[in-house]
């Protein structure tokens, strides 16, 4: 990894810069999510004020889930756009949209100041954001894969994976120190505003990097034998629960902090602190993932550490619901984030590769959005529902488990993309 962060440019003329702006959008939306997701509580006081304990809290969670509804919609449109009229346009439409959804949640006022407006403008913005991620993933994705060399594929895509864990880990930093810096109630009243905010600063620095990016959609490509044999319903198929497992066990992992918080007691800057260390992992381990699987093949570098997952996941759960401390949450995040990655970060290139060249954009924005819609969306809110309903502090663990198992399956039966 070192070598080829050293070297001046990339592969086909790209620098560096151009590589980060490629990876910026995918960076701002785990951005998004991890701020969002740590603040939850505070989002739900200012949008949905409640008396009943917990109802903001889920409504917070229930309107974050609603940006998802329209990523499908978004992975339409701008996928399209982007197989049809290049991966460039379509990503710089993307990810101006992302700065001003983002920009506009952060800037709402509270439910106290404009009322039932709030809640209101707060679902619009989700929308927006919905599909303008939607439509962000497949053309960033696509030109990642194809501007890479051949047998460098695997560590490239994986570089969009570590943007997005370096994302969370930032975001964790940022709600670390405002834990430390801010009380509460100026927590409460605009610290989870200037986070969001904070992620907004990439923006210009990215599109005026993305104005200068290389077009690859016209590049010639065919596809290995026993890929195009597998036929495109198998790889959609298979692509999506591998997807929805990453997904849902992603997921779960950043909301870790927030169940240590609001189930189990622990201070929140610690809750903080794991999301943190969660991204740590995911920047450590993406890359690593991408190269095995340049050395190795994509299925034994997915397989093989989604297994360990799946054996440590509810020991780990239960250690930290038994003996909850910061050290074990800390011990906790690490560990499994490390092991999760090690897997997602190869399962990008694959369903990327495996698809062609003139519908890989839309193609891989439409399996990625339909995952993260079903499942992204919901995990926090059912996670949240499932503990207020049976008061078992292990139902995270429970469905992380299932999830890993269908996807699993899925992994075993997709076929190796790597070039030979």
């Amino acid at each position: 990894m070192g070598g080829v962060m050293n070297a001046p440019t990339f592969a086909k003329g790209l620098s560096r810069r151009q590589i980060a702006s490629i990876c910026a959008g995918n960076a701002l939306e785990f951005y998004d999510f991890v701020v969002y997701a740590i603040f939850a509580a505070q989002i739900g006081r200012a949008f949905f004020p409640s008396d009943r304990a917990g109802i903001s809290l889920l409504a917070s969670l229930a309107t974050f889930g609603v940006g998802f509804a329209t990523r499908p919609l978004g992975a339409f449109v701008i996928g399209r756009m982007a197989d049809r009229a290049g991966r460039r346009p379509a990503m710089i439409l993307s990810f101006s949209l992302i700065g001003i959804s983002v920009g506009g949640l952060a800037l709402t006022p509270g439910y106290a100041t404009i009322g039932m407006a709030a809640p209101v403008l707060a679902v619009m913005f989700r929308l927006l954001q919905g599909f303008a991620l939607g439509g962000e993933v497949g053309p960033s994705t696509a030109l990642l894969l194809e501007s890479a060399p051949i047998r460098r594929r695997g560590l490239y895509v994986s570089l969009q994976a570590m943007s997005a864990d370096g994302a969370v880990m930032v975001a964790g930093l940022v709600g670390v120190i405002l834990s430390m810096t801010l009380d509460p109630t100026a927590v409460d009243d605009w610290g989870w505003r200037l986070a969001l905010l904070i992620g907004l600063a990439i923006l210009p620095f990215a599109l005026a990097a993305r104005r200068t990016l290389v077009e690859t959609l016209a590049m010639e490509e065919a596809l290995p034998p026993h890929v195009a044999k597998a036929g495109t319903r198998r790889i959609v198929l298979f692509g999506l629960l591998m997807l929805a497992a990453a997904t849902i066990a992603n997921y779960v992992l950043v909301y870790l902090g927030t169940w240590a918080s609001t189930t189990l007691g622990i201070v929140q800057r610690s809750a903080f602190a794991s999301v943190m260390l969660v991204g740590l992992g995911g920047v450590l381990c993406d890359p690593l993932s991408g190269w095995l699987s340049d050395r190795f093949g994509r299925r034994p570098v997915m397989i093989v550490p989604a297994v360990g997952l799946a054996l440590v996941v509810l020991p780990a759960f239960w250690w930290v619901a038994h003996h909850p401390s910061p050290g074990s949450l800390y011990a906790v995040s690490t560990v499994l984030a490390c092991i999760l990655d090690l897997s997602t970060g190869t399962m990008l290139v694959a369903v990327a590769e495996a698809l062609p060249r003139a519908r890989r954009a839309g193609g891989f924005a439409l399996i990625y959005a339909v995952a993260i819609s079903a499942f992204g969306g919901s995990t926090q809110f059912a996670v949240a529902g499932l503990i207020r309903l049976t008061g078992d502090p292990l139902m995270p663990a429970y469905y992380m488990l299932a999830a890993l198992l269908i996807g699993l399956i899925a992994m075993w039966r997709f076929p190796e993309t790597r070039p030979t």
